[in-house]
């Protein structure tokens, strides 16, 4: 783009900045590179530039399995601290599995099983070195709610337990095939307020259900929503068991005791670690010694010794219930994945270091489909046990190991000492864990910081307490979609000032005592313009001149000559916009005002350019900076004017 003149009352002035085209790029190599920064902002690539083949195909087996990479450096100190942290989060791991089982309609040896196979492979194939594999309380309950929708799990307990392996199954193709094909910021559309929001109303969900095992109904209603659970509850009061109910609350009470101590004092985290297997202990105890069974206090029964049998040949591959698994599989594959990755990146920045979310996600995928063929259910990465794990001192997901050796063991040496653990320890345990999911002090940060994303939280959190689960969530996804969608068609726009004795321009409404210039309207687009917000964009535009124009009637100030449109935060423009920008063009000098752009960006350039727009607005009211062109423009206002005639060849205007 040639340099642009300005002629002064005795010498021709050349402008010393210019807005300048980038030069023009074959459409493969853009395309190639907006691939490459969407689906590879990483570049897992770079490791492999300037290796030889050998040192390639080693830096491939360790991207897939980052074992081999920490492997070599192992030691006897870290195998003392993972083996301290895997016996402890086992202690975690087996009362904790055995109830989320019983939460999600699945006959309790699955908790067990699930505890043993899935946390093996992550061991191999998971990035982080504090996560804790396992069975969560919020997938549990989504798969009891949308596969006891299609199969009641007591009258068909077999079609039931196969379509769980089923939905286990392509919930593992579905995450690996997310971090496989890059697509992993699928994800990020559960927004931080969203999954506060629905975590809090699964566990207020879990917790009502509870009520069940707590007071020793035989019959309970199989919805999810409050009022149906409060109604099975208080229709059978005559059916309640103070029993159950006496024994069960003294356990809850010890269990959030032990949780408040070690919370007081961080050092004795292993009380409350140990509290659910204590209670799982002593239930039985008592149980046992009192024949409690006899009088209204379930009990587990017969827990069948030996690892776990395979069940690929249970898979429900074929109609009419393929469609109900898959689509438990991708729902209940999307929260494992969002809580999992998100447990895992807050431990990794505590320790210092990273962990790649495709990584996670193909892992994920793969204990979970080796899980399906080996009698597992969804497992993913919790909090609670992850928190353990750490807290505990892990060094590398050899705890993870350590922890299936020890439930190995539980399950061909210890299964038959659980026949006497009464369900009412199981409930307890789930409740106390549910607590900690409902954390209101981030809605209460959210309502101080962000009223929309509290109208989030709480949208999903009363969708799943008086709807269900999966009406929850989709409300919370919906509500969130919608902002982004609102946030496109509706970008702000600035009028902005000059902060006194200064060349910065900032928003009049920010900076109190910024004040506009005499003549010349500065108008700031705050994003990309598409399809989208074009006609928005050209209305407001609009009504920003209509407005100053009366400002400046009523005040008898200079008339209004030059609209300003500082595009620096324009990062991109569509056809739709350069219309739009043609369109205002026409507007502004239909008004006899003259459209100056600010810093339009390199894309933006590039097609301003190609569509010969530039051309048409003239490249002398195109600047780098809103101080540039405020000061041009004031130099023509003050001493000289436009004149439609200029000589393109020479960019110069005619003195008046």
């Amino acid at each position: 783009m040639g340099n642009t003149d300005y002629v002064y009352p005795s010498e021709n002035v050349e402008r010393t900045h210019r807005v300048e085209i980038p030069p023009p790029q074959p459409f493969i190599k853009t395309f190639l590179y907006t691939l490459k920064e969407t689906f590879f902002p990483d570049d897992p690539l770079r490791q492999f530039k300037n290796q030889p083949a050998s040192r390639r195909f080693i830096l491939g087996l360790q991207y897939f399995l980052p074992f081999l990479e920490w492997a070599p450096r192992y030691t006897l100190n870290f195998f003392k601290s993972d083996l301290i942290a895997g016996i402890t989060i086992a202690s975690l791991a087996i009362p904790q599995g055995i109830s989320y089982a019983k939460l999600a309609n699945l006959p309790p040896i699955l908790g067990l099983y699930s505890s043993f196979v899935p946390p093996l492979v992550y061991a191999l194939m998971g990035s982080s070195r504090d996560l804790a594999v396992g069975t969560v309380a919020v997938a549990s309950l989504l798969t009891a709610s949308m596969l006891g929708n299609e199969v009641d799990a007591n009258e068909n307990p077999t079609l039931y337990l196969h379509l769980a392996f089923t939905a286990t199954f392509f919930a593992g193709v579905f995450e690996a095939s997310l971090g496989l094909l890059r697509l992993g910021f699928i994800v990020d559309f559960l927004s931080h307020a969203t999954i506060v929001g629905f975590m809090a109303g699964a566990a207020t969900v879990v917790c009502l259900q509870q009520l069940k095992g707590i007071l020793g109904l035989e019959h309970f209603t199989h919805g999810t929503d409050v009022v149906s659970v409060l109604r099975s509850v208080f229709s059978q009061t005559h059916e309640w068991r103070w029993e159950s109910g006496v024994l069960g609350c003294c356990f809850l009470l010890f269990l959030l005791i032990t949780r408040y101590f070690s919370k007081k004092r961080p050092k004795f985290f292993w009380i409350s670690a140990m509290a659910p297997l204590t209670s799982v202990i002593l239930g039985s105890l008592v149980v046992y010694l009192t024949h409690a069974e006899k009088h209204g206090v379930e009990v587990i029964g017969h827990l069948k010794k030996g690892l776990n049998p395979l069940s690929i040949t249970d898979l429900v591959l074929a109609p009419p219930h393929l469609t109900t698994a898959i689509k438990t599989g991708i729902i209940t594959g999307i929260i494992s994945l969002a809580e999992g990755i998100a447990v895992g990146r807050s431990f990794s920045m505590f320790k210092n270091y990273h962990i790649d979310g495709n990584k996670e996600m193909i892992a994920f995928g793969m204990m979970n489909i080796a899980g399906s063929f080996t009698s597992c259910y969804l497992t993913t990465g919790p909090f609670s046990r992850s928190a353990v794990n750490y807290n505990a001192g892990c060094k590398t997901a050899v705890s993870n190991i350590v922890m299936a050796i020890t439930v190995m063991f539980t399950l061909l040496f210890l299964t038959p000492l659980f026949h006497y653990t009464p369900l009412v320890v199981l409930s307890a345990i789930i409740i106390s864990a549910m607590l900690g999911l409902v954390d209101y002090e981030a809605a209460m940060h959210l309502w101080k910081v962000d009223k929309f994303d509290f109208i989030v939280c709480m949208s999903a959190y009363v969708g799943v307490v008086f709807g269900s689960v999966e009406i929850g969530l989709v409300i919370a996804v919906a509500i969130s979609l919608l902002r982004v969608l609102l946030f496109v068609a509706r970008p702000r726009t600035f009028v902005l000032g000059n902060l006194p004795n200064s060349m910065i321009y900032r928003n009049v409404e920010q900076y109190q005592n910024a004040h506009s210039v005499p003549g010349i309207l500065i108008l700031e687009i705050d994003a990309p313009i598409y399809f989208a917000n074009s006609n928005y964009l050209r209305e407001r535009i609009t009504r920003w001149i209509d407005e100053e124009e009366d400002r400046i009637k009523s005040s008898g100030e200079t008339s209004l000559q030059y609209v300003v449109l500082d595009m620096t935060a324009v990062g991109n423009i569509d056809t739709s916009g350069i219309s739009m920008v043609d369109e205002v063009k026409k507007i502004i000098e239909r008004r006899g005002l003259q459209l100056v752009l600010v810093n339009p960006g390199g894309e933006v350039m590039k097609k301003l350019n190609k569509s010969e727009l530039i051309e048409k607005i003239g490249q002398q009211w195109i600047h780098l900076t809103v101080a540039e062109a405020v000061g041009a423009c004031n130099f023509l206002l003050h001493s000289c004017k436009p004149n439609p005639s200029k000589d393109e060849s020479s960019g110069t205007w005619n003195n008046v």
